[in-house]
């Protein structure tokens, strides 16, 4: 007898562990491990839906007690063994539920119908059939004479006919083709077809030659792969140094290995420049992954990963969880960007867990980047990672020349535009001679520091150098420490009465470009223009054929994106990520501002690029203008060192949330008191470190849809201290499970 172990599919932590059930014996050849079954659950043996997660041949409970499985999904996708081997790994790093990590590392978890194709063939010859179809008519059975006249219209007549040509022609219908099989006079066949979502993308590319920094960087990863030597790698390479050819030459000597390759892009908005490159590069065996794909693309792109039908997988954070059986490369472009980090349950970083991943399949990591993460840049720092630099553009371009300009002087010379003048001015010229232009906010709202506009002093905790954040109570709060003070009708610094947050979207940016330019043809991308399945191709196409001049966007248009024309890149707002509440604020305006520079001048002619910012001496802002990541890194690195923040520390955020004010308040102090008991008799008369308690304090958005969240913070050098207290709660709560009905608990890690 065969027992399976099997997750019940209900994300509730006091079922979080596995239960066994029977395997009837006409189920064990489909019984595998990652299987998706329909159990039944509970005193009323309710159906409901599970994962195996184990298989043995002893029975762990009273065997006549224990209940058999009902039904093995066949059509389910199945989890390979090192998906749940990773999501139990996501669980205990993250903070979550199994069932919660297992639907992460299976994003495609319902029956899809699968497509098929149908032929009808003739089973008789052509004389035959001929002398059927008369008889048939004789009969007035017009519905299989027109059947039959279809397929006798066929010049390949054995060929067959495709069933929906077919029903076209003919008018017919499955039925009168099963009564003309029952009488063998056809056959119709089935074959099955995916869906491909990837469009076709020209005439294959040949392979470039390569600059000497690429080729060592090729030779030197292929060889380490060659000698079964797996790392992760970092490869610093400023922006047009050409890191996605280093990518596709690396790949192009693994899947000659027959390993299987994923490439992580950050963004949806990414993809179709991507996977074109890519497609005509490498042809039909490459395949994308996204949320805008329907189920049934999603769930055939896992049956042709499965299947080896694809060598290539190209996706946001979702495609990491690709099936492939002979992993072999996990490329991350960009990996800097901050959508690599999960929002939702479990918030896995695909960084992370992309190295875990590689681990447990033998397989190599690269990492790629304008602007690395402060975290990869350390770690690479300490030998972590190897290191690899691109120091130059590839081919003729070269960086483009950035300027900023100081929106206080601005203001003093009258101009309340949106553009100063030395933007303008660039703009008519570059309109004038039929180049392209692209503007840039850095968010599509607004952020909730406050700033005065005369004199350019942002109002900061003066506990921990963030800027404080604008709360509806009319408090200015930090949500790192706790401490607030009353919101400010006059600037503390020079007493002007222009101080508050910024209200600047793109819809506004683009009705003043029209305005300002009523002859140039505008396009804008952000959330709102790009809703739609293809609305971010259907933009950038339109933008890369030259039927707009100037493209306004967010985030999405800075991100790896490659225009020969543009050769201006307008950063209208600099200041809008600099003093977020946000220990990374400053790193994120580095990335974003250097990133954005990196779109201007990427043909043959040199760009420019102008940050409008109210302080433009920042060290982020001026690192950006002399393309200096290596001093902006040594400052950061500083900052982060004297404040204790990551990556020198590590930070775990505890956020509970109910509906029910009080509860939320009442929870997260139970758990304060739960975690300073456990780290006093842990540590309580020893030398080591003791793990920093900060709070409790109220989320950024402390009401948002009727539902109350408080923060609770932990700091320390070592992760596995974090991790341990996480658990220390975890198990609180479960102790405790009647107190936290009606509460919700997250763990998040060095956000």
């Amino acid at each position: 007898m065969i027992f399976a172990d099997v997750i019940v599919d209900i994300s509730v932590k006091s079922l979080d562990r596995p239960f066994q059930y029977i395997v009837p014996e006409e189920m064990i050849d489909d019984a595998v491990i990652g299987a998706m079954v329909i159990i039944p659950f509970g005193s009323g043996n309710r159906e409901l839906k599970g994962y195996i997660i184990g298989l043995s041949g002893e029975a762990k409970f009273d065997v006549e007690r224990t209940k058999a499985i009902k039904e093995i999904v066949k059509q389910g996708v199945v989890a390979e063994s090192h998906l749940l081997s990773l999501a139990y790994w996501i669980k205990e790093n993250y903070g979550s539920t199994m069932n919660d990590a297992i639907k992460a590392v299976l994003p495609v978890r319902r029956e899809i119908k699968k497509k098929v194709s149908k032929t009808v063939y003739p089973c008789q010859t052509r004389s035959e059939l001929e002398q059927t179809m008369q008889e048939f008519a004789k009969k007035h059975n017009q519905a299989r004479v027109r059947v039959l006249q279809a397929l006798l219209n066929q010049e390949d007549f054995e060929q067959g006919i495709p069933y929906e040509r077919l029903k076209q022609e003919a008018g017919t219908t499955m039925a009168v083709l099963h009564g003309l099989e029952e009488k063998e006079i056809v056959s119709v066949t089935e074959e099955r077809q995916y869906r491909n979502p990837v469009m076709r993308a020209g005439e294959r590319d040949q392979q470039p030659v390569l600059n000497d920094q690429q080729r060592r960087i090729v030779d030197t990863v292929t060889g380490d792969y060659r000698q079964g030597i797996r790392k992760t790698y970092l490869i610093h390479g400023v922006t047009g140094s050409g890191k996605t050819e280093v990518y596709m030459g690396i790949i192009e000597k693994v899947i000659a290995e027959h390993k299987q390759v994923i490439v992580l892009i950050p963004e949806i908005a990414l993809t179709f420049q991507t996977v074109s490159r890519f497609y005509r590069r490498f042809g039909e065996r490459v395949s994308v992954m996204h949320s805008r794909l329907s189920q049934g693309e999603k769930f055939d792109q896992f049956e042709r990963a499965k299947a080896g039908e694809i060598d290539i997988m190209i996706g946001p954070r979702s495609a990491l969880f690709t099936p492939f059986e002979h992993l072999g490369l996990i490329v991350i472009d960009e990996e800097h960007e901050g959508a690599y980090k999960s929002d939702s349950v479990p918030k896995y970083h695909a960084r992370e867990t992309a190295i875990e991943l590689a681990a447990m399949c033998n397989a190599s990591v690269l990492l790629g980047s304008a602007t690395p993460s402060v975290d990869a840049y350390y770690k690479a720092q300490r030998g972590e990672y190897k290191l690899f630099v691109l120091s130059n553009r590839a081919g003729e371009s070269i960086l483009p020349e950035i300027e900023t300009v100081d929106l206080r002087e601005e203001l003093k010379c009258g101009n309340k535009s949106i553009f100063s003048r030395r933007l303008k001015k660039l703009m008519d010229e570059r309109l004038a001679n039929k180049e392209q232009i692209m503007l840039f906010l850095n968010r599509r709202g607004y952020v909730g520091f406050i700033n005065c506009r005369e004199c350019g002093h942002v109002i900061k905790c003066p506990h921990c150098d963030i800027a404080l954040t604008a709360h509806n109570n009319g408090r200015l709060v930090c949500h790192y420490c706790g401490y607030s003070e009353p919101d400010k009708k006059l600037c503390p610094k020079c007493g002007s009465k222009y101080i508050g947050g910024f209200k600047v979207g793109t819809e506004k940016i683009e009705q003043a470009v029209r305005e300002t330019f009523p002859a140039a043809r505008v396009l804008r991308m952000d959330f709102d223009t790009t809703k739609g399945k293809e609305g971010h191709e259907k933009i950038l196409e339109e933008f890369a054929s030259g039927n707009a001049d100037i493209l306004v966007g967010t985030q999405m248009i800075v991100k790896g994106h490659d225009f020969p024309n543009v050769t201006l890149m307008g950063i209208l707002l600099a200041d809008l990520s600099l003093y977020s509440s946000d220990f990374r604020a400053q790193e994120r305006t580095f990335e974003l501002l250097t990133q954005a520079a990196g779109r201007a001048g990427r043909g043959t002619k040199r760009g420019n690029v102008i940050i409008q910012s109210y302080a433009p001496s920042h060290y982020s802002i001026q690192s950006a203008v002399k393309h200096d990541y290596e001093g902006f890194y040594e400052q950061e690195i500083m900052y982060r060192a004297l404040m204790d923040y990551p990556p020198v520390s590590n930070l775990l955020t505890v956020t509970v949330s109910s509906k029910h004010e009080p509860l939320a308040n009442d929870a997260i102090v139970w758990l304060l008191n739960a975690a300073t008991k456990e780290i006093e008799k842990i540590y309580g008369g020893t030398d080591c470190e003791v793990p920093q308690v900060i709070g409790p304090s109220r989320a950024a958005v402390y009401k948002l849809n009727d539902i109350f969240s408080v923060l609770l913070f932990f700091k320390h050098k070592q992760y596995t201290v974090l991790t341990q207290i996480k658990d220390i709660l975890e198990k609180y709560i479960r102790e405790h499970e009647q107190d936290f009905k009606m509460v919700s608990v997250q763990f998040d890690f060095n956000q």
